[in-house]
This record gives structure tokens, C-alpha cells and sequence, in this order.
């Protein structure tokens, strides 16, 4: 195997490693933060002042990761009685229309996404505490644009 080959791999495999160890994190935080609400609001009375919107927020966040790890193997929920029930030699030609429809769905969305971030940096807005509501916003266009980019890949190489 040519090294060039082996070198990206293996960045694969840490970038796999990554989008994993983030979607834990993120899962965890969500998980440790809610209870922590419930827990303090029904025996102390207090709370995190800014914990609810930081659930609001990392649930964005869980989706468009969790969206990020299953197009990586094109395993994203489908409702695609057209490939199911399609003689066998219209499956391939079939996926490769439905992984480019994903694909140009994901890349206006990434598009306009981008542009609604773009305008939450412009107008300064925040989400809680001092924490701007674009940097929040952010792993939309970011998340639209990896699955973008990997339906891309799944048009060209159907499995």
C-alpha cells in the first residue's frame, strides 16, 4: 500500500475517533447538566441559570454530530421503498440518485446555514451567558457540510 494511502487512513481513522469522542462528550453533557437541573431544582431550589439553554443547545449539537457519524456509512434513516422493491439492477443506479439528492439537500443546507450563522455574527446576538449565538449555531453549516461532502463521495461510490 502506497504511503500516501496509509497516511490517510489513518487520518481517517483518528477523524472517526473524533466525530465519536465528540458525540460521547456531547451526549454526556447533556445527560450531566439535566440532571443536574432536575437534581438542584427539586431538593435546593437553584439551578444553572443558563443549564435549559445549554441543553437547547447541545441537542442541535448530538443531532447534526450524530447526523455526521451514520452518513459516514450511509446509515442515516431512509424511507426508500424505491431500492427495496427495484429489480437488483436498478439498486445501484438508484442509490446513486437518492445519495445525490442527500447530497444537494445537505449542500443548500449547508449553504444557508452558513448564511444565517454569517448573520448571527453580524448582528451580535447571544445565546446565554457570554456566549454568541453564531459560535452555537456553528456546527450547523459545519455538520451540513461533511455529509455533504460524504453523500458526494457516496454518489460516486455507491455500496
Amino acid at each position: 500500500m502506497p504511503a500516501d494511502l496509509s497516511a490517510l487512513r489513518l487520518v481517517l481513522v483518528w477523524l472517526r475517533r473524533l466525530e465519536d469522542g465528540l458525540l460521547v462528550l456531547i451526549l454526556a453533557a447533556i445527560i450531566g447538566v439535566a440532571a443536574y437541573q432536575v437534581a438542584a431544582r427539586n431538593l435546593f431550589d437553584t439551578g444553572l441559570l443558563w443549564g435549559d439553554a445549554l441543553v437547547r443547545v447541545l441537542v442541535i449539537w448530538v443531532a447534526m454530530v450524530g447526523a455526521m457519524v451514520a452518513s459516514r456509512s450511509d446509515e442515516h434513516i431512509r424511507i426508500d421503498l424505491a431500492t427495496r422493491f427495484a429489480p437488483a439492477r436498478w439498486r445501484r443506479p438508484l442509490a446513486r440518485f437518492t445519495n445525490g439528492f442527500t447530497c444537494a439537500v445537505f449542500g443548500v443546507f449547508a449553504w444557508f446555514s452558513l448564511q444565517f450563522v454569517l448573520f448571527e455574527h453580524a448582528d451580535g446576538m447571544i445565546a446565554f451567558g457570554a456566549v454568541p449565538a453564531w459560535l452555537c449555531e456553528a456546527v450547523l453549516p459545519f455538520g451540513a457540510a461533511v455529509i455533504c461532502l460524504r453523500y458526494l463521495l457516496h454518489t460516486l461510490v455507491p455500496r
